[in-house]
Formats: structure tokens, C-alpha cells, sequence
């Protein structure tokens, strides 16, 4: 008698599913297949590091394929629906049946969710949403030309990768432009929705941290701006609020939603943009074949590369816990981590869980090297490879 393995489906080869799916490998006796559009995997933590020639866009992008263990079946195709009733998923090429599916398939980034956004960056020199990998690497050559005005980073209404890396665009620009003598003929700006340039509860101590940081570089920060429009032949953002910035640089930050195909091509978001799971043990609150992490989880913490790695441990034992029949373990409290450049060779580490802060809010050069040095080769070569010996 032969007996099937049960087939877990991974949606999504970004930091989130291609661990997740090289662990499950490991972990379990199932097959495990990752769906994704694209056959490239962007460090995308080097984005705003990439102006300022921190880091090389060419040197942390890999092969999806070279990233997955031998025995995880890859499949390049754009989804376009999951029914979660008849266990499928629909892409455009074939449907696919699973038994456990996991949802890792990050956010969409819309600049063209505000009007004139996206016409900015296509049709001018001076409009760079840079959490785009070609937006962060041409932002590179208007950071050297800049040579006074305003240099202006606003971040929109909605959930968003990192909320720390505007914070850290915002102050090596600042810094760049001292190193390069022009910071007396230049405005450092940024913009939020509301009121704190970080966050409370437990974002509290590193957002006291970074405006004392601001105060005495002269950063000015605008709370209450969210972004209605941006007029790019005026060079002019305009805001809900009824107020307006004009700018000479611009880096956006652009509004991040919900695949389509997850939020009107399935039921797993309960009407919001996200999959509905438990914020603990990451099962989805009506399908318990479902998981879902990293930033497409509709979890109330940052989206960052560390909660996904966290995620990534507590979804993988749910996993097998599922196919074991066994109980799942509500493991995940939230945990995620943000390293905050405020300078060349100086950083803070924001840690903090659902409750609390976890780390001081301490600027030291060990912390840069910690984020330059360390954490990408750990990135590519232990956490990629399912490989993570920290829970």
C-alpha cells in the first residue's frame, strides 16, 4: 500500500515563503511546492541603503530557484485566486491542489493609489518611491546631484513594509548632505498621517531616542500629513489634511495593500486587505488548512525581515503540528526588530513584541556593523536556507 504525502503549497518566494518552504522540507514528510511570479529574490532591506552606495542592488538579489532546497518544486506563475473550499489556487497558467497552503505573499505597493505618484517618477527627475528596487538605485544618482532644497520622505495611510526604513532615509540623507557640505542650503523633511515619528506603547523608548536624534540635527518631521495628491509639475504634495509641501527631491514612501487575488480573489481576508489567522499560532481564523505570515499576515505588529524569520518558526511547527493532528502552539507574541541607521556607523536596534520593548534604545557602531555585515550573509546563506537555530 502506498501512502500520499500531503502536499503543502507555499505562496510567495520572498524572505517569508522561501524560508518557510526549506524548512517545512526539512521538518516534515511532505512535498513542498512555492508559487511566485518572479525568479528573482531582491534583499529588500538594502533598499534605502542603496543611495547612499551603502550597499550594491546587484550583490543581494539571487535566483528564487538557487534559493530553494533540491526536493521544493518551483513554480513560476502568477496567482490569481485561492479557493479555499476546494483546497486550489488559481494561477495562469494551471490550478493547483494542496492539502496545507501557506500565504507569504507580501503587499502590493501602489504608487499609483495617489494621484500623480506614479506619473512623478515616470515622466521627472525628482519623484522616487524607493521601495522599489529601480526607484532605490536611481535615487542614487539624484542624492549626489542634490545640492540644496527640500529633500522631502512621506509615509501614507496604510500598513507598510518597515516602518523604520523612511526613518533611515530620512537621516543618512541628512548626514549625506553634511559629509557633502550642502546641508545649510537643504531642508530635511519628513511627513506621517499621525502624530509620533515612530510609535508608542512599545515603540515608545526608541521614538523618545530618535527626536531627541532629530532635534539636534534639525530633521523636521509633519505629523498629520497623509498624502492625497502629488502635483509633480509644480513639485508640490498635497495632503487630506488640506495642506501642501513643495519639494526639489522627493522619496515617497507608496501605499501598500492586498493582492487582488487575495483580496477579491478569496475569502481569507474577512473584508479587510489581509489574511484573517490568529495572531499567535498564524492559523487562519476559519480555514484550518491555512497560514499565513510575513506582511500579508493581518497581525498587529511591523512587517519586517525579523518577524517574518519568527513567523517563519512558529508557522512551520504549526504546520506539522496540523498534519500530526496535534494541537497548534500559539508561539508567536508579535516579535520584530528594526535596525534604525542614524548615521554611517551608528545604529539602534528597535526589539519589541506585542507588549513590550525589548531592547534599550542604545545608538552604537556594533549595531551598524550588526545590520551592514552580519545580518546579510545570514540573511542569504542560514535564514533562506530553512536553516535557524534561534526560535
Amino acid at each position: 500500500m502506498t501512502l500520499t504525502r500531503p502536499n503543502v503549497l507555499v505562496l510567495g518566494a520572498g524572505t517569508a515563503g522561501t524560508m518557510t518552504a526549506n524548512a517545512l522540507r526539512r521538518r516534515t514528510d511532505a512535498d513542498v511546492t512555492v508559487i511566485d511570479k518572479s525568479r528573482t529574490h531582491s534583499y529588500q532591506p538594502a533598499y534605502y541603503l542603496i543611495p547612499f552606495d551603502y550597499m550594491d542592488l546587484d550583490e543581494h538579489q539571487r535566483d528564487t530557484r538557487d534559493l530553494l532546497h533540491d526536493e521544493v518544486e518551483f513554480v513560476q506563475d502568477e496567482v490569481v485566486g485561492v479557493d479555499p473550499d476546494e483546497q486550489t489556487v488559481s494561477g495562469e497558467t494551471d490550478t493547483y491542489e494542496y492539502d496545507v497552503l501557506v500565504s507569504a505573499v507580501g503587499n502590493n505597493r501602489r504608487p499609483d493609489a495617489v494621484p500623480g505618484m506614479l506619473e512623478g517618477w515616470n515622466r521627472t527627475d525628482s519623484v522616487y518611491p524607493f521601495y522599489h528596487a529601480s526607484a532605490a538605485r536611481a535615487l542614487g544618482d539624484a542624492v549626489d546631484e542634490f545640492d540644496g532644497g527640500r529633500f522631502l520622505v512621506t509615509v501614507p495611510d496604510t500598513p507598510i513594509k518597515c516602518g523604520g526604513a523612511p526613518l533611515k532615509l530620512t537621516m543618512l540623507m541628512e548626514e549625506y548632505l553634511r559629509k557633502r557640505g550642502v546641508r545649510e542650503d537643504a531642508e530635511v523633511v519628513m511627513t506621517k498621517p499621525g502624530s509620533e515619528v515612530f510609535g508608542t506603547g512599545p515603540k515608545a523608548p526608541y521614538q523618545e531616542r530618535i527626536e531627541a536624534i532629530w532635534d539636534d540635527r534639525d530633521i523636521t518631521f509633519v505629523p498629520d500629513f497623509t498624502v492625497s495628491e502629488v502635483d509633480y509639475e509644480t513639485r508640490t504634495v498635497r495632503s487630506v489634511e488640506g495642506d501642501s509641501l513643495e519639494y526639489d527631491l522627493y522619496a515617497p514612501v507608496p501605499p501598500q495593500y492586498g493582492h487582488e487575488f487575495i483580496v477579491e480573489g478569496s475569502p481569507l481576508t474577512d473584508g479587510g486587505e489581509y489574511v484573517s489567522v490568529d495572531d499567535n499560532t498564524l492559523q487562519h481564523e476559519t480555514y484550518p488548512n491555512v497560514f499565513a505570515l510575513g506582511d500579508n499576515a493581518d497581525v498587529p505588529t511591523s512587517r519586517t525581515a525579523s518577524a517574518a524569520r519568527k513567523q517563519s518558526h512558529v508557522v512551520v511547527d504549526n504546520v506539522e503540528r496540523f498534519l500530526d493532528d496535534r494541537s497548534l502552539a500559539p508561539d508567536y507574541n508579535g516579535y520584530t526588530a528594526c535596525p534604525i541607521l542614524v548615521e554611517k556607523g551608528s545604529a539602534m536596534i528597535a526589539e519589541f513584541d506585542y507588549e513590550d520593548a525589548i531592547s534599550a534604545p542604545v545608538v552604537s557602531r556594533l549595531n551598524w556593523i550588526l545590520d551592514i555585515n552580519v545580518i546579510p550573509p545570514l540573511y542569504w546563506n542560514v535564514w533562506m536556507r530553512g536553516y535557524d537555530p534561534v526560535p
